[in-house]
């Protein structure tokens, strides 16, 4: 029998997002909040959101990580309950941890929706567990587990739906199609001091797009260029974020003759405003109008190796817990991420924002 001790449950820790459109605007005020961003602006952006309702996809979505993962928890024989708390919307990670407290919760194991190291998706979630856990006594003890981009469970599921638009495109330019792997940007200064050495969130992502572009040539048997871009960049002009912009770089690749391209959503755990928005609608919007024949591949979502990839990551940390050296396995040529976050990791505050 599998054992998960010391933790009793798991949670699950998300951005959230509104569910209906008079949320929209509210939930972008959290998300900028103490950063003098004015409200027109956040209407503008909001616009965004209106597109598709007013809605944001990713609360399902969480759903329906929540389902898959209680099944796969309880397959194994583990029981252990499935929390959700989120940083900007309902439901607020503070309640839920008062929630948990309430029912009895000691200790959990932390699963964010966020795969890489850099302060936006790792410190600040550390951040949040810290003051929510301060607001409420003798509240469980709450572990985040490692930063997973290259957990093999992750990779299996970014393959498969790499495949997967690979084999939609016109079979004329399907073999020689450029792999674009997309990731959220982030200003310079906060990759520069990702990790406890600075460019984690870069070099995890270029690491990871590698692993998954060599198996995906093992796969179809042919080799493909591919590369690292970004999406959603936001903030103040003057400061530089990683670049180049996705839709740039397609027309650029529209230029030099690449005949086709498969964006690959590699920096999103799940199809949300990112991509759905950055990447359904204006990249693919930029394709079309520059006659680049383009697909996107599926987020990793509730592929069941990266459903088994988030359940082995909560036993293994809780074997580690305990005292033990359990194997820890990791994809490409950066190794597995560090359990516990150095004091000195991720600490850019650099604002991100509409």
């Amino acid at each position: 029998m599998p054992n998960p001790h010391p933790y009793d449950a798991v949670l699950l820790l998300s951005f959230g997002g509104p569910e209906k459109p008079e949320d929209v605007v509210p939930f972008l005020e959290n998300v900028t909040r103490g950063r003098g961003i004015p409200r027109e602006r956040l209407e503008q952006v909001g616009e965004h959101y209106f597109l598709f309702g007013g809605r944001s996809p990713i609360n399902d979505q969480n759903r329906a990580l929540i389902e898959a993962l209680e099944a796969e928890l309880a397959g194994q024989g583990l029981d252990l309950p499935v929390y959700w708390g989120n940083r900007n919307w309902a439901p607020y990670l503070a309640d839920t941890v008062r929630r948990m407290k309430d029912d009895g919760v000691r200790r959990a194991a932390v699963v964010a929706t966020s795969a890489y190291s850099s302060w936006s998706s790792c410190r600040q979630y550390l951040d949040n567990i810290g003051a929510a856990r301060a607001g409420v006594p003798d509240a469980p003890v709450l572990d985040k587990v490692r930063p997973y981009y290259n957990h093999p469970g992750f990779v299996d599921a970014v393959v498969d739906r790499t495949l997967d638009a690979i084999t939609d495109l016109p079979e004329e330019v399907r073999d020689a199609a450029r792999l674009v792997f997309v990731t959220h940007s982030i200003p310079t200064r906060m990759n520069d001091e990702s990790g406890p050495e600075g460019g984690s969130y870069l070099a995890q992502h270029l690491d990871v797009a590698a692993a998954v572009a060599e198996r995906v040539e093992a796969v179809t048997g042919h080799g493909r260029d591919h590369e690292l871009v970004f999406c959603s960049r936001s903030g103040a002009p003057h400061v530089p974020w990683l670049e180049p912009d996705v839709n740039d770089r397609l027309e650029e690749l529209r230029a030099e003759g690449v005949p086709a391209v498969v964006m690959v959503p590699v920096g999103f755990v799940s199809d949300h405003m990112e991509v759905v928005y950055d990447l359904d609608t204006e990249a693919m919007a930029t394709a079309q109008r520059v006659g680049l024949p383009a697909r996107r591949a599926g987020t990793a979502g509730t592929h069941p190796r990266f459903v088994t990839a988030l359940r082995e990551l909560v036993m293994e940390r809780a074997a580690t817990e305990r005292g033990e050296a359990p194997r820890r396995p990791a994809a490409g040529d950066l190794g597995p991420v560090w359990d516990r976050c150095a004091a000195e990791c991720c600490l850019a505050r650099t604002a991100v924002g509409a």
